[in-house]
């Protein structure tokens, strides 16, 4: 029997346990309804589709791409950035085009990683966030995120305690899973004290736009001097419907943009050309369709919220994301999110992420995505409240 070292550093995915059951429960003839991946529900917005149908009818758009994106793109991006949050970007050094956030965020750790190297990440966390690094080789220090507890002054306790001194410090909010947000105020502190450290700090906003009862999300890159120590990630998959496409970018430090480059230039020749030329169309393009998907969430938040609260499950209203970050009622604590999630699979017909799949500090939650519509969703809820009701 081989063994693969890199392999053997990533555990069993939790997630293909629930899955596993939610396909032998379907296969049985169940209405299952799945919360669990958040995976957007909607189509992609016509415009978008409609650049897509005539960019690929052109043959040139057939042949090898760019791997760091098509000029247009990294211009479309950086206007992007100007538009939403008053940011200069130069596209041919600042802006780099990736397959997804995913992609982009592993082939960094690749990158500017080697193997000792101490990496700093959330937990509970977006699995990619700690395991692209331990992919690459590096070992992770985990910093606790939850009710009642200041990350900034975790991430400086991590720092001040952790031997080797780390190199980088991922930082997610909105946070997948928790919904977790943060203010301009947190960054400002966090390139100060990244300058202090010698800590590159890498920033996730994939769901910026995707915010509720008038919140406004932050760029780490809002504050001067963020270049110096910062990248930060974007995906176009939550915001525009575009999940399946795998379009994302990365913006910032020019080093680290260089070494993400440099790194892609050996490993993929980019997104297919009309991917990308589709993408600029969603960038520039009108908004409309970014403020309806906005309230679409927003809906079925308030829906599956307050659904929740009449049932006695007091989960918090996020200010972000497509997430409800649910704590377990006490009575359940004791089985742990994954047995939680599998109980109300097979007796409320509700599929949900177990929050253990997100770290070990996740295991008293479980993640409910907004993927379903109202009336989906109303369904669920009836669902949990049979299998809260009759104890489990």
């Amino acid at each position: 029997m081989r063994e693969f070292e890199k392999i053997k550093r990533l555990p069993p995915y939790v997630f293909a346990v629930v899955n596993q059951l939610k396909m032998e429960l379907r296969h049985a003839g169940e209405d299952i309804i799945d919360l669990g991946m958040g995976n957007p529900d909607q189509p992609t917005p016509q415009h978008i589709v409609d650049k897509l149908c005539e960019a690929a009818q052109d043959g040139r758009n057939h042949r090898y791409s760019m791997s760091k994106g098509i000029p247009g793109l990294r211009k479309a991006i950086c206007g992007w950035y100007k538009t939403k949050f008053d940011v200069d970007l130069d596209p041919e050094t600042e802006a780099i085009a990736t397959i997804g956030s995913k992609e982009g965020l592993a082939h960094l750790a690749v990158a500017i990683t080697s193997p000792g190297d101490l990496i700093l990440t959330p937990n509970p966390a977006y699995p990619i966030h700690p395991y692209g690094f331990i992919i690459a080789g590096a070992d992770i220090r985990h910093v606790p995120m939850g009710p009642g507890r200041d990350y900034f002054e975790d991430v400086q306790k991590a720092v001040k305690d952790s031997w080797p001194r780390p190199k980088i410090l991922v930082v997610n909010f909105p946070s997948n899973p928790t919904a977790q947000v943060v203010d301009l105020d947190f960054y400002v502190k966090l390139v100060d004290f990244a300058r202090e450290n010698d800590l590159i700090v890498i920033s996730d906003i994939a769901y910026a736009e995707i915010t509720f009862d008038g919140y406004q999300c932050p760029s780490i890159m809002q504050v001067p001097g963020a270049k110096d120590v910062a990248v930060e990630f974007y995906s176009l998959s939550k915001t525009y419907n575009m999940p399946g496409w795998r379009m994302g970018f990365m913006v910032g430090n020019k080093e680290i943009v260089g070494a993400l480059a440099k790194i892609k230039s050996y490993l993929d020749y980019g997104t297919f050309q009309p991917l990308q030329i589709a993408a600029c169309a969603a960038l520039n393009g009108p908004q409309d369709c970014v403020a309806e998907i906005r309230a679409m969430y927003q809906s079925r938040r308030d829906v599956l919220i307050n659904g929740m609260h009449q049932m006695g499950w007091m989960a918090e209203k996020p200010k972000a994301s497509m997430f409800v970050w649910a704590e377990i009622p006490d009575e359940f604590k004791a089985m742990g999110s994954l047995e939680f999630s599998k109980r109300m699979l097979k007796e409320g017909g509700v599929a949900v992420s177990p929050g253990i799949g997100f770290g070990d500090y996740g295991d008293n939650y479980v993640r409910i995505a907004l993927i379903e519509n109202e009336h989906r969703t109303r369904q669920a809820l009836r669902g949990m409240r049979q299998f809260l009701h009759a104890g489990g």
